[in-house]
């Protein structure tokens, strides 16, 4: 399997754990948690589960210099906290729906970006693609256009949007000359300490088993996993083709809200999926395609 082609698997595994985080979130606002105290757990929990299995499967990714410290503190400490809270700070005010649409505007702000900042190359099949993506976001979470959304919630839910771009294209800058894992493990640590110094986790033993376990579920699943392989798939194929595959996290989303929160999957919704995997496959298909034509052997010239 080339690279490639695992840096699109990662990336959509990486979607699917980050799908579940506003199910989670909504479930820990429901019992009564402050987006700090979610926060808290989330990373906290993560960094600790990130230490304890790099120590001892690989602990030469837990090995940083001070260059390696100094890019993951301004990611982690500048950009990841203000983008976490205003994502869980706006799902107080609006349907978890209606968060991931906003959200997930970001890879045509990021395709468009990189076009500006690094020249990538916008070819007719990317333009469709993220076509297709909006077109499939707008049906699955048709039924948010039709509510009242609050002005609170809409604009923390855009500024996480724009942060998340932000953050994207600074990820693909600074991992050059890096260990993609290194990075992840000390960008969660700090993003840990500096909600462990928000909301210190004093409360945790007073909590039931539920909420416990929610807490840790929080760490592991859209935090751990989730930002491990992202990191790992913006390696292998770049910011701007691993936000197009991610596009599967709204697929999470709905499937896990109707699972786990009892909300309906109407047909508008599953064309919209179904959009959204065409979307995400096309760019795809077309750089299988291309590698293939290119890995081919020209044909001798005719006598």
């Amino acid at each position: 399997m080339g690279q490639g082609s695992k840096g699109f698997i990662y990336a959509a595994l990486s979607a699917a754990c980050f799908g579940m985080l506003a199910v989670l979130g909504k479930l820990a606002l429901a019992r009564g948690f402050a987006p700090t105290e979610i926060l808290q757990y989330r990373f906290g929990f993560a960094s600790l589960m990130l230490l304890g299995w790099f120590a001892l499967t690989d602990r030469s990714v837990l090995r940083a210099g001070p260059k390696t410290l100094l890019k993951a503190a301004f990611l982690g400490i500048g950009l990841y906290p203000v983008q976490s809270l205003c994502f869980m700070s706006s799902l107080k005010y609006i349907p978890a729906a209606t968060t991931s649409l906003i959200l997930y505007f970001y890879p045509v702000a990021v395709t468009l970006l990189s076009a500006l900042l690094f020249k990538t190359r916008l070819d007719r099949v990317v333009a469709l693609s993220l076509s297709l993506l909006v077109a499939g976001c707008g049906l699955v979470f048709y039924d948010a256009f039709l509510r009242s959304i609050s002005q609170t919630g809409l604009t923390l839910a855009v500024a996480s949007m724009l942060i998340f771009s932000l953050y994207l294209l600074c990820l693909e800058y600074l991992l050059k000359g890096e260990n993609p894992r290194t990075i992840s493990v000390y960008v969660v640590i700090a993003t840990g300490l500096v909600y462990t110094l928000l909301a210190p986790p004093t409360g945790f033993m007073e909590l039931d088993l539920s909420s416990k376990a929610l807490s840790v579920l929080l760490g592991l699943v859209p935090t751990a996993l989730a930002v491990t392989l992202l990191y790992r798939a913006v390696e292998l194929v770049g910011s701007a083709k691993a936000s197009i595959c991610s596009t599967i996290e709204p697929i999470t989303t709905v499937l896990a809200s109707a699972l786990v929160l009892g909300e309906d999957i109407v047909a508008v919704q599953v064309a919209g999926m179904a959009l959204i995997l065409f979307g995400i496959a096309l760019p795809n298909l077309h750089v299988l395609v291309l590698a293939k034509r290119a890995a081919e052997p020209e044909s001798d010239p005719a006598p």
